[in-house]
């Protein structure tokens, strides 16, 4: 753990303000959950909880699933890092902070497709061979929590034309829809 030299009051209310500079170095928004932890030493914690999470091996086998039964690479993330990937390295794109274009996607609340001469957006932000092909946020109880993202290889062609376009797309879509209905049970 290391010490930031930051020093903060509890309020009345029992509140404390995170200062500005962590939350922008932590990517904290407003409304973002975090969960609090204690420990012996009586240190306070306080994690970013991410629901997408909570169904990470879930999500790994939906992946997989996806990539066995239709060639089709994905990656399945919260709103800051991707928890699940088939059809690509797991050691490119594991773990690994989204692009700010895939977070900007997440964002918008829509469904998006590449389209043929547009601009090719990387999933992550320290890039990779891959592009967003198609992407559809993780929608849960009207809140935001990740994305289920269809990824094309840089210089290879998209998926094949028996799955790709309008198939790719009710795949992705109901990916999300379905991870999104688990988190709300």
């Amino acid at each position: 753990m290391k010490a930031t030299g930051i020093v903060r009051r509890i309020d009345d209310l029992g509140r404390v303000v995170i200062p500005k500079e962590i939350r922008r170095t932590m990517r904290i928004r407003e409304g973002d959950p975090l969960e609090i932890y204690t420990d012996r030493e009586g240190e306070v914690i306080f994690k970013k909880y991410s629901p997408i999470g909570e169904l990470s091996s879930f999500a790994a086998q939906y992946a997989e699933t996806l990539y066995k039964t239709c060639n089709m690479a994905v990656i399945i993330s919260d709103r800051d890092a991707v928890i699940a990937c088939a059809g690509v390295p797991k050691k490119e794109y594991g773990d690994k902070s989204l692009s700010d274009e895939l977070e900007e996607i997440i964002e918008n609340r829509g469904m998006y497709a590449y389209r043929e001469g547009g601009k090719k957006y990387s999933p992550i932000a320290d890039g990779g061979g891959h592009y967003v092909s198609c992407a559809m946020p993780i929608i849960s109880e009207g809140d935001v929590v990740g994305c289920v993202a269809s990824l094309a290889e840089n210089g290879g062609e998209r998926m094949k034309e028996s799955i790709g376009g309008e198939m790719e797309s009710k795949l992705v879509m109901t990916a999300a829809g379905f991870l999104g209905k688990q988190l709300e049970t």
